[in-house]
């Protein structure tokens, strides 16, 4: 016995060395392996930057890095991040003496034995990298999220290693430039100035960023501090009825998130930029957080639905310096917790914005329809994912982050309570600030004065994925009143999890009276046989205040009933229900069309009206027969043009005339949109601005309109920003009515150079693969198919899935589904990861097939 315990001593001390000496395997991306031992080797990292910047677009940027950094561990050489071409490295010193590079599989290793324990400098001259320096005609900008900094520049390319940042930048002389530190010094160097930036505040590396160009400038005092605003919007109306609310609207956020967390706002400055064809809606870089700015400047006819979406965005990305950049992931796995509580808290700072909106209401037409979306497809992920190397991060972006995890923080808020919710948030932030964490840690503060089990109900809701279906059981007597009523839940996909939750029923008995039964952390199986005890029911309206989670029964003879119920909650879910089950075909799709068409006539409210338009359109286009919308074409067309013609308000007329446009395909209904085009026609209180007539010229030529040659030419003489009048034609070919023209373009996107304006490139596949083109365009799509891996490695993030919702997301064909089958059956051992992305966008391609039989 004695000797089997020196025997497990020396077994354990023998472990303890293997791992002390572990070498580090180099692999391309960032592995989890390597972030975990420089996370350690490493620390007080100063990054010392110098870009010069060309006028020309194509010119290369001359660029310096002096790096000052402590290690406490030579086991292993230093590896540094470099995603680019190795010629690019122009030279090397090692605390002030020359080096050899040595550059290999995505990295620049700096050989231990030019080391010292302590303090260390490395001095890098090189070529920036051009994958995410967005390069434009007479503007640029970063965008470095999740590991796209090593496309840049050489650094520690990971959330875990926060750096501070000097940064110098020398542009064209008319050129402004904004960074995450204030601008301490400019030097004129003849045509070009030199700008000098103080010292940045701590920071990952992907929230590092600059912008430099032509641009608008404008600084105000909104309240708090000075904020310095970049744009090119050039439409005075816009200008005037945007710019002071854009300011106000971030001092609320910064106003709210002060109180709200009990820290002030944590960084040296807020300073913003407004990006033309910025990729995402926002990015919360430190100090310089970047817009696509076709969604900050509105008219005054801006629809509610336009401006609750700008204050949710300057709220997401204002709620980010707290939550992801004052406490930043370790890694990238745990992406979705700054995400989940930007969007939670932007829903909380939203509501004293727009006191007339029904703020339960917003949250589940914001959040529930696009959760189920990916949810109830084969390719789901639950909202904590495993990361294996950084260079995957980009995939675990979607609907699950976004949209799943609100709802999953608004249930775990209610179980513990608004109180003890908000002061385990406080001391999160407290605890972790400047630095980084974890959702364990997180669920470890929640759990300490938490009666339950805090962590058994996150390893469902967090670490798996699915939905529940909600079924029930009821007995009734003789004379019809319950005696029994259970409910009970099971997962979709067959498994044995259980999403503990809360949510109300509503019962309405044959003479009209209500029951509410408010339903708290319900398991497997509820009865409210007691609560319900002599109650006739005549309707069941289950989730009816929008808060549970999952399908829910429908009653086919009482659906017709939802557009009339008042609660406007209950009846926004009704009605999202309704479309779920009728995905899991509980009911057809012609009758559920119909009802939503029934619904929209008299609909008020402009997020379920919103909501209406949207599933209409996509049961027209995506699961109703060929017959079946000639039957409801004309019907619907007319029906549209009464409400459009009716005295509606602005905003839901907007609506209603987006659905119209979307389908009115008839040689009437193209008719109506060229003269509304063309100024010929008005409709009262329907307001178009420059936007609306380009995206009304491109529809028209899809549509095959006569005239569609004319109407685009002169679409592009009458667009006034230079920005758009570049996006309208760059994407003319794909609007062309001759079939080789729009082949040559879709090929053209095949190659990755020509793929650099995303959103560009999203706008352009839908319309070669609107239905409508879909005969002559289904052939390219085993080329899209077969390019989306390239697409994964020089895309940003959201791009893979937009590459993929653009084209094949349009289809509902059997050609198209064959096509997909046959991919997927040459490819049985496909990227995992890329497959959940297909497996998400071709979901209603994959039902179609059964609901359209």
């Amino acid at each position: 016995m004695k000797y089997f315990y020196f025997l497990l001593i020396y077994f354990f001390i023998a472990i303890s060395c293997n791992n002390k000496n572990h070498k580090v395997t180099i692999e391309k991306g960032i592995s989890y392996e390597l972030a975990q031992y420089r996370k350690q080797q490493i620390s007080e990292v100063v990054y010392n930057l110098e870009f010069q910047i060309p006028r020309e677009k194509t010119a290369p940027i001359p660029s310096s890095l002096y790096l000052e950094i402590t290690i406490n561990d030579l086991e292993n050489d230093l590896i540094l991040d470099f995603n680019e071409k190795t010629s690019k490295l122009k030279s090397l010193k090692v605390n002030k003496k020359n080096a050899k590079i040595n550059h290999q599989k995505e990295h620049l290793i700096i050989d231990k034995n030019q080391l010292n324990l302590g303090k260390n400098s490395i001095e890098i001259h090189f070529n920036a990298g051009e994958k995410s320096l967005n390069r434009n005609d007479d503007f640029l900008y970063t965008l470095l999220v999740p590991d796209r900094a090593s496309t840049l520049f050489p650094c520690f390319d990971q959330p875990g290693i926060k750096a501070k940042y000097n940064l110098t930048i020398t542009a064209p002389k008319d050129w402004k430039v904004m960074c995450g530190a204030f601008e301490k010094e400019t030097i004129e160097k003849g045509d070009f100035t030199q700008h000098k930036f103080a010292t940045s505040d701590l920071m990952s590396t992907y929230l590092f960023s600059f912008v430099a160009g032509n641009f608008s400038e404008i600084t105000k005092n909104p309240g708090k501090f000075v904020m310095r605003f970049l744009y090119r919007e050039n439409n005075p109306e816009k200008i005037e009825e945007s710019v002071n609310k854009i300011f106000e609207l971030h001092q609320n956020a910064i106003s709210y998130l002060e109180n709200y967390t009990q820290i002030k706002f944590p960084f040296q400055k807020m300073d913003f930029a407004a990006i033309p064809p910025f990729q995402y809606g926002g990015m919360e870089h430190v100090g310089a957080i970047q817009y696509r700015e076709s969604s900050l400047f509105l008219d005054k006819y801006a629809t509610q639905n336009q401006l609750l979406g700008r204050v949710k965005l300057i709220a997401h990305e204002t709620a980010h310096m707290w939550f992801g950049d004052l406490v930043t992931m370790k890694w990238f796995n745990d992406v979705w917790m700054k995400e989940v509580f930007a969007n939670f808290m932007a829903d909380k700072i939203v509501n004293p914005e727009f006191p007339e909106i029904n703020h339960n209401l917003s949250f589940m037409m914001t959040h529930y329809p696009s959760a189920y979306s990916e949810d109830r497809t084969k390719g789901t992920n639950s909202i904590r994912q495993n990361l294996a190397n950084l260079k995957d991060a980009g995939s675990l972006y979607g609907r699950i982050i976004y949209n799943k995890a609100p709802i999953m923080m608004r249930q775990l808020e209610f179980l513990l309570g608004e109180e003890l919710f908000q002061k385990g948030i406080q001391k999160y932030l407290k605890s972790y600030e400047n630095n980084n964490a974890d959702w364990e840690e997180l669920v470890s503060i929640l759990d300490e004065n938490f009666a339950g089990d805090l962590k058994s109900w996150s390893d469902v809701w967090v670490n798996s994925s699915g939905r529940p279906i909600f079924y029930e059981e009821i007995e009734l007597n003789e004379k019809g009143n319950v005696t029994k009523f259970v409910i009970h839940q099971k997962a979709e996909d067959g498994s044995n999890k259980i999403w503990t939750q809360s949510f109300s029923i509503m019962l309405k008995d044959e003479r009209g009276y209500e029951k509410t039964i408010n339903l708290k952390n319900i398991g497997k199986s509820f009865d409210i046989s007691s609560a319900v005890k002599d109650f006739k029911p005549g309707q069941i309206i289950y989730n009816s205040n929008g808060f549970g989670y999952g399908v829910f029964p429908i009653y086919k003879d009482k659906i017709h009933e939802y557009k009339n119920l008042s609660n406007e909650v209950s009846r926004g879910y009704q009605i999202i229900n309704l479309y779920e089950n009728m995905l899991l075909q509980k009911i057809s799709a012609t009758e559920t069309y119909n009802i939503f068409l029934e619904a929209i006539k008299s609909e008020k409210n402009e997020l379920i009206s919103s909501y209406l338009s949207r599933v209409l359109e996509t049961i027209y286009w995506t699961f109703l027969t060929d017959n079946q919308q000639k039957e409801v074409q004309k019907i619907t067309e007319e029906n549209l043009l009464k409400l459009l013609e009716s005295n509606l308000p602005a905003n839901i007329k907007k609506t209603i005339f987006g659905l119209y446009e979307s389908i009115a395909i008839s040689n009437h209904g193209k008719e109506i949109l060229y003269q509304l085009w063309c100024n010929k026609k008005r409709v009262d209180n329907l307001f178009l601005n420059e936007n609306d007539f380009t995206k009304l010229a491109m529809v028209l030529a899809i549509y095959e309109h006569p005239k569609a040659s004319e109407i685009l030419e002169q679409q592009a003489k009458n667009i006034t920003n230079q920005d758009r009048l570049a996006r309208f034609k760059w994407l003319l070919p794909s609007l062309s009515a001759d079939e080789k023209v729009r082949d040559s373009f879709m090929k053209s996107l095949l190659k990755k150079e020509n793929r650099e304006n995303e959103s560009w490139v999203e706008v352009a596949l839908n319309n070669l693969h609107h239905p409508l083109r879909q005969k002559s365009s289904v052939k390219h799509l085993k080329s899209i198919l077969e390019k989306l891996e390239e697409v994964q490695l020089t895309g940003d993030i959201f791009f893979p899935k937009g590459w993929l919702a653009s084209s094949i997301g349009n289809y509902s064909s059997k050609e198209a589904y064959k096509i997909l089958q046959d991919f997927l059956n040459e490819n049985p051992k496909y990227n995992p990861i890329l497959l959940k992305k297909l497996q998400q966008t071709t979901d209603n391609l994959n039902r179609a097939q059964s609901i359209k039989k």
